[in-house]
């Protein structure tokens, strides 16, 4: 079943734990383009900057809440409108980060949900900001993705 506009509750909220690779990096450096040294060269890392090592591009861990909105809470037929946020600190490549979504507010005119999003790091909050999302409906939810 999923979680459509008349089941979700204002103060619900969801978490993912995932580790982001050197492999992730790489991945999205060769969509996007951007190859900065600083996310995707190692040496360069630890000579040119104040972190040591590469860091984690900031709209790759936007695309971690993009993908737990779009496949886990709400769900499947979800469509995000608009995500905001601030990089609050830098996440180095190879650690785990946990995304949380919190429900803030329903939306009775347009049936959409606010949500803070979350990005932590070892307990600390690396990304912080909100979002609007249509969620699914109950035909949405009869619609599965295949597993990968």
């Amino acid at each position: 079943m999923p979680n459509t506009y008349e089941t979700i509750q204002v103060g619900d909220s969801y978490k993912w734990n995932k580790v982001v690779t050197a492999e992730d990096v790489k991945s999205f450096a060769q969509i996007t383009g951007d190859d900065n040294p600083i996310h995707v060269d190692e040496d360069y890392a630890k000579e040119h900057s104040r972190f040591g090592r590469p860091v984690v591009h900031g709209v790759l861990l936007l695309g971690l809440i993009s993908k737990v909105l779009g496949r886990d809470y709400p769900g499947h037929g979800s469509i995000a409108v608009a995500i905001s946020c601030r990089f609050l600190r830098p996440v180095t490549v190879g650690s785990e980060v946990t995304v949380e979504i919190k429900v803030s507010e329903k939306l009775e005119s347009s049936k959409h949900i606010k949500v803070k999003v979350y990005i932590y790091k070892e307990n600390k909050m690396v990304l912080g900001g909100e979002g609007r999302v249509i969620p699914p409906t109950e035909e949405d939810g009869e619609l599965q993705m295949p597993e990968k």
